[in-house]
């Protein structure tokens, strides 16, 4: 399978993990060794003023906090959109990317147009994503780039579903719990 660095992974309704239920997947690595995600559409129950503090004067940094995924809730990602796509950054799609750990905190607002941290991220060790990709746990898209950073990130979900077309326009209008209808 070709890398899915920089493509997004929609769950499945059928997927029912709650870490991954209706959640949308950048995938930020993905090699032999495995792949690395960031889920866009989860805010935390816990605000960045008490996470990290550091991070709440940083202009254009959200104050939400967000789950990246269930592996190392305690670190902290910082997606981003650059102000350079040219800088010396790991980017994933355009000139969003992820702040680099040795990146210092004040050079941080020159650097970034907007940005948002997340806790944790998603895994998965050699073959995984690929075996859950063929049992249909995963579709996967293209990104927009307004889907990195989504304003209402609630909507993400159905919002790529409706994109891909056909069939997929009427999962993305399924209720979560298909047995209220």
């Amino acid at each position: 399978m070709d890398s899915l660095r920089g493509q997004l992974l929609v769950a499945a309704p059928s997927l029912q993990d709650p870490n991954f239920f209706r959640t949308v997947v950048l995938v930020v690595e993905h090699t032999e060794e495995g792949a690395m995600g960031i889920v866009l559409n989860r805010e935390a129950d816990t605000g960045l003023d008490e996470a990290v503090p550091d991070l709440v004067d940083v202009p254009g940094i959200e104050d939400t906090m967000h789950v990246g995924g269930p592996v190392q809730p305690q670190t902290v990602i910082l997606v981003a959109e650059f102000t350079d796509p040219e800088a010396d950054t790991p980017l994933v799609v355009g000139s969003v990317g992820v702040v680099g750990a040795e990146t210092d905190l004040d050079e941080l607002p020159a650097a970034i147009i907007r940005g948002r941290a997340f806790a944790g991220y998603a895994g998965w060790g050699p073959g995984q994503l690929e075996g859950e990709i063929e049992q249909e746990a995963w579709f996967t898209a293209p990104p927009l780039p307004e889907d990195l950073l989504a304003d209402e990130p609630d909507g993400l979900w159905s919002s790529v579903l409706s994109r891909k077309g056909g069939w997929h326009r009427v999962v993305a209008r399924m209720p979560a719990d298909p047995s209220l209808n």
